[in-house]
């Protein structure tokens, strides 16, 4: 859904009522688990937060919030959606003008102990997304290293005329959420701290 004015809750709601009984828009449906399918484009973004229990809760805790989305041109709504599989969001982002509405459902959620502690959950898209494809958002905490890390893996491609007219447009803006997420879930952990090198990957 596209529109020149940000949408309000009251729309938000509406749209999404009217994506929950929808399907995916993709065969493929959690393998973000395991390794993007055929045919999609796979990026991955990576940025180490720190060390230790402390640093890993944290960034437990700002994925809970949505933190990853706060970023004044991108939000998700609801914005205290709980991180559970089945639920519905929305995610607003403002390009060329236009604020793009967007619907996904969350797939799986991930709480893993052991020597790499993993938390984190992945959506996949429905009909009301310009995009095809599913994203996870990780938190990793390996206890060997210590060294906590955020990372961020996803597959799309176009599914809206106007996605494949600008793809190149897409593609860059693909590549800018993930660096400005990835500085988002840092500054949650360390407010004053300089942000790292941001590692990003296509294949």
């Amino acid at each position: 859904m596209l529109s020149l004015r940000k949408p309000p809750p009251d729309s938000v709601r509406r749209f999404l009522a009217g994506q929950a009984e929808r399907d995916f828009t993709y065969a493929a449906v959690g393998a973000t688990a395991a390794a993007p399918p055929a045919g999609f484009v796979a990026d991955r973004t990576r940025v180490r937060l720190g060390e230790g229990d402390a640093v890993f809760r944290a960034a437990c805790d700002a994925l809970r919030r949505w933190e990853q989305f706060r970023l004044g041109w991108v939000e998700a709504w609801p914005p205290d959606a709980p991180v559970r599989p089945g639920g519905v969001v929305a995610v607003m982002g403002r390009a060329v003008g236009l604020w793009w509405l967007n619907a996904c459902r969350i797939v799986y959620a991930v709480d893993e102990a052991g020597p790499v502690r993993r938390f984190g959950f992945a959506y996949g898209t429905l009909p009301g997304h310009v995009e095809s494809g599913e994203e996870r958002f990780l938190i990793e905490w390996d206890r060997g290293g210590n060294g906590v890390w955020y990372d961020v893996l996803a597959f799309s491609r176009p599914n809206h005329v106007l996605t494949r007219l600008g793809y190149p447009l897409v593609r860059r803006t693909q590549k800018r959420f993930g660096r400005d997420s990835a500085a988002a879930v840092f500054r949650s952990v360390n407010a004053t701290a300089p942000i790292p090198e941001v590692f990003q990957t296509t294949g």
